[in-house]
């Protein structure tokens, strides 16, 4: 979508201001027309990033577009480096939340882990941090992750979940089935003092925040100097500790137990939005996960890295390893400032194989999910469109894609060609078209398709045509190298500068790859994208032989006319331009068919019977 001085009056301000620029490294801040801040971004070099936003001709994605039509002006701040502007946009997204970058929640939306202070404190969940004295762990995105922590811990290490008060309620009554069945340590019976009763929520508090695996070493080596010491009755419990915690672990393990901490980090993105989603994982498991919409004005690399960014800007704790779907541009940039934040080494990284790539492609997938619900198709159907981007080299998922068949009988009056339209990963029936081939007087599929796809987008340029006003994102024909190379030229003659694929079947007439001019895409790698493709090369083979077929049938019954006496092909063919069924020509009189034909009545006569079958 290219931007106008209709869509912003203040375009020839902004360019000329932009012209002006620095190339500096810094931050570039748009404003609307109430001076509220609506984006931030950074930059390398700023005239070159903020020339982008308001060059003419050029093409923005939808939210990209609706964001630069409502700049009235911008400020920016230079600064020495590109590390020093990555953290000054932080900074300042944090400071001023503007609409158009990543929605991510702020704290309001976070739940945290809340020990209570009391001389035997509880452990619970809270949905907000309050200022009464307690200890607060997190924040926490996922308050479902919060919950099921918080019993974890209270189950293994045999915390009281009741609503007594201690020490007031001691020896008041008697201990709860949880004390019987081994679920509580029972604290009510008043025999467990308050220095003993907070170490063990200590170790509870340790083993929510560095995990099963590193509790358990602690733990042995306690339980073991309480062995050498002769005190082995508290070597019992932490033994008994251990193995609850060692059981507790093996329900919630996603990979092994020596999984390092790590945050996965995905994005999920169709031609005008996008998801991203993060997994936490803490000793060995999935500890936490957040899944949000993100801005749409950068796109790839410079959206995750916003994304990262973002996320921990209002978290103190990041893991020493995160894991990404795709590489970014500014890694070593990112990982020096998220480790001058934490205070240890960030290293930033992106799997190619084995357990770890699988937890990426576990993280995509409910970053497609999420983008699913909001764009209302499958996460299925979001993933196909995005293998089919990756295995083609397209900037974006195509939301739109049109595709080619031509279909004959072997006869050049029944060459068709049909084109089937898909719209983010769904047949879109309404934007169907059928093209008779008229120029094309012998068969030669590379003359046809190129009059049938030069007539489509001749009628895109015209503009009064609806059902031909959309410009496609992709560009499929049922056919090898020859239909690309034959048919690309057409197009880009005519200005269309969309990508154009091939699409090959095997010997059986099953889809096996597609191709450029001049080389072949294997798509075996890419499930849900080879399973599109052939949906829609079986779909728009579907569509044009149904065309063919009662164009033939048609074409048929014409040339069946010319065995009257009198009749030739321009007089048959006459008729049926008139009358277009058969049953309307049965339902003409001889007049009729005399006046339509120009005949004689004796001749109509002759043709009035050979319609109705009269001998």
């Amino acid at each position: 979508m290219h931007i106008t001085e209709e869509h912003n009056p203040c375009l020839p301000y902004l360019r000329d201001k932009t012209s002006k620029l620095t190339e500096k490294p810094g931050c570039y801040i748009m404003k609307d027309s109430g001076g509220k801040i609506i984006y931030v971004g950074k930059a390398k070099n700023l005239k070159h990033r903020v020339t982008s936003y308001f060059r003419k001709g050029q093409d923005h994605l939808p939210k990209v577009w609706k964001m630069v039509s409502l700049v009235r002006d911008y400020d920016f701040i230079v600064t020495d480096s590109e590390f020093e502007a990555l953290v000054l946009e932080c900074s300042l997204i944090k400071q001023y939340s503007p609409k158009y970058n990543i929605l991510l929640k702020d704290d309001k939306g976070y739940s945290y882990i809340r020990v209570s202070n009391e001389e035997y404190p509880r452990l619970t969940a809270a949905l907000q941090k309050e200022d009464d004295g307690a200890q607060y762990i997190g924040p926490y995105i996922s308050s479902y992750s919060v919950k099921q922590a918080v019993d974890e811990a209270n189950r293994v290490f045999m915390l009281p979940t009741c609503t007594k008060q201690f020490p007031r309620d001691f020896g008041k009554s008697r201990p709860c089935l949880n004390c019987f069945i081994k679920q509580c340590m029972g604290v009510c019976k008043g025999e467990i003092s308050a220095e003993d009763y907070r170490s063990v929520v200590q170790q509870a508090v340790e083993y929510i925040k560095s995990g099963s695996q590193a509790s358990v070493e602690r733990l042995t080596e306690q339980m073991n100097a309480a062995a050498e010491a002769l005190d082995f009755e508290q070597a019992a419990k932490l033994r008994d500790r251990i193995a609850a915690i060692k059981k507790a672990a093996e329900g919630q393990k996603i990979v092994s137990d020596d999984l390092r901490d790590m945050d996965i980090f995905a994005v999920s993105e169709n031609a005008d939005r996008a998801c991203g989603s993060v997994l936490m994982y803490r000793g060995g498991r999935l500890f936490d996960k957040y899944s949000a919409p993100l801005g749409m004005t950068d796109l790839g690399s410079a959206m995750r890295e916003g994304f990262i960014t973002e996320f921990y800007s209002a978290r103190s704790e990041i893991p020493k390893d995160i894991l990404l779907d795709e590489p970014i541009e500014n890694t070593e940039l990112l990982e020096r400032y998220l480790s001058d934040k934490c205070g240890h080494r960030v290293h930033i990284s992106v799997p190619q194989r084995g357990a770890l790539l699988r937890l990426t492609t576990l993280a995509k997938s409910n970053a497609s999910e999420h983008l699913s619900l909001r764009v209302g198709r499958t996460g299925k159907e979001i993933t196909a469109l995005e293998e089919l981007a990756k295995a083609l080299g397209l900037e974006k998922p195509p939301r739109f894609i049109e595709c080619y068949d031509i279909s004959n009988f072997g006869h050049a009056a029944d060459m068709t060609c049909g084109m089937v339209v898909y719209e983010n990963g769904r047949p879109c029936k309404r934007f169907y078209r059928k093209f008779a081939i008229k120029t094309v007087h012998e068969q030669n599929d590379y003359a046809c398709m190129c009059e049938a796809v030069e007539r489509r987008f001749k009628r895109y340029l015209e503009g009064e045509d609806e059902g031909f006003s959309t410009l496609p994102d992709l560009i499929l024909l049922d056919g090898g190298k020859g239909h690309v190379a034959t048919v690309t030229p057409v197009v880009r003659a005519l200005g269309i500068n969309v990508p154009i694929y091939g699409l090959v079947k095997d010997s059986k007439h099953r889809t096996r790859a597609a191709t450029a001019s001049d080389h072949e895409i294997s798509l075996t790698s890419y499930r849900r994208a080879f399973a599109l493709v052939t949906a829609i090369q079986d779909e728009v083979h579907r569509y044009a032989i149904t065309f063919t077929k009662a164009r033939h049938k048609k074409n048929s019954f014409a040339l069946g006319l010319t065995s009257v006496k009198g009749i030739g092909e321009k007089k048959a063919q006459k008729l049926m331009t008139e009358y277009k069924t058969r049953a309307a020509l049965e339902a003409a009189t001889e007049y009729e068919l005399a006046k339509t034909a120009g005949v004689s009545a004796a001749t109509a006569a002759e043709l009035y019977k050979y319609i109705h079958g009269e001998d």
